[in-house]
């Protein structure tokens, strides 16, 4: 009977003659490099490069809206002024190695007392993050402002008004076209000395509550909220519906300021840019338009002093009636 054959492993013929193989010793040589990838993921495919193309679009995106969002004030006057505003701000920006002043040692000393953090920077970083102004080595970044919705701050002052939480009659002032923050900024200050519940603007074409209004409302902007309403002649039809009265300010009113009749009533003001006024439609939906008597000699007035005149008269209006 013949014995078995106990062969190591494969033979292969080589030119050298006979090699004899592993024995299955480099079976993990045989293994492969796994599933193929996907083809998003293969840097010679186009489907790669939609993918990185994609994702750079969708970066810059992302960086364009927080260069939206982020307010930053610059030097070292405005950003003294803006802390001893009390600004709610998110960082203060020191530049490495900056000479230290009464100025920086007051500015330092105010964000130590506010709780802002201060972060070390570059003088090239500082340069690239104000787009190159003129920041003397100090750069303060305010968070964004959050606005109420317009419709609903009014609602509730109104039932506050009603359940006796609050002894003020509704007041509010709202804006149609205003562009300036300064004019934003003087406006919240009269609305904050006369007892005004709010200021309303509208979510576009309008100014926002930049650094800028933040520091011409000297404080006020603390006290007096800035909501904001989708469609601002919407808006001022629900108003109406919660019995408000709107009464748009034009030369060309209707009736004239003194002596206003509807100032002890609840009231939303409304205020349009310098020059071109109310718009059509804000104009129709108002319940009256009030003209301000002024010298022929003077054209318009500017917006904030329109508010702040037609909001010491109500004012004056509603103290007479209290007391008689």
């Amino acid at each position: 009977m013949a014995k078995p054959h106990h062969s190591p492993g494969a033979v292969r013929k080589t030119k050298r003659g006979k090699t004899v193989g592993s024995g299955g010793k480099g079976k993990r040589a045989l293994a492969g490099k796994g599933p193929t990838p996907k083809a998003e993921d293969r840097v010679y495919h186009k489907a790669y490069k939609a993918k990185q193309l994609a994702e750079r679009s969708a970066a810059k995106r992302t960086r364009r809206n927080v260069k939206n969002t982020d307010d930053l004030v610059s030097g070292r006057n405005s950003v003294l002024e803006a802390l001893e505003s009390q600004i709610p701000a998110k960082h203060l920006y020191v530049a490495t190695g900056l000479d230290m002043d009464d100025r920086v040692r007051k500015i330092l000393r105010l964000a130590a007392e506010n709780s802002v953090p201060v972060v070390e920077a570059s003088k090239p970083q500082l340069d690239k993050n104000t787009n190159d102004a003129v920041h003397q080595g100090v750069v303060l970044q305010i968070h964004p402002y959050e606005y109420p919705d317009a419709v609903e701050l009014v609602e509730k002052s109104v039932n506050d008004y009603r359940r006796g939480y609050t002894k003020h009659k509704p007041l509010f002032v709202a804006l149609d076209g205003i562009t300036d923050p300064r004019n934003l900024g003087a406006i919240i200050r009269a609305a904050s000395a006369f007892n005004a519940a709010g200021v309303i603007i509208p979510e576009r074409r309008s100014v926002g509550m930049t650094a800028s209004a933040w520091k011409t409302s000297a404080g006020a902007a603390t006290r007096v909220p800035v909501a904001k309403a989708k469609n601002l002649t919407q808006a001022l039809k629900s108003i109406k519906d919660a019995g408000v009265y709107v009464l748009g300010l034009d030369g060309g009113g209707d009736v004239e300021l003194p002596g206003l009749e509807l100032a002890t009533e609840p009231l939303c003001i409304v205020v349009g840019a310098e020059g071109r006024g109310l718009s059509r439609l804000v104009g129709e939906t108002c319940d009256q338009i009030v003209s301000i008597p002024i010298s022929s000699e003077l054209e318009s007035l500017n917006a904030s002093m329109a508010v702040g005149i037609t909001l010491y008269e109500i004012a004056s209006l509603r103290s007479n009636w209290r007391a008689s």
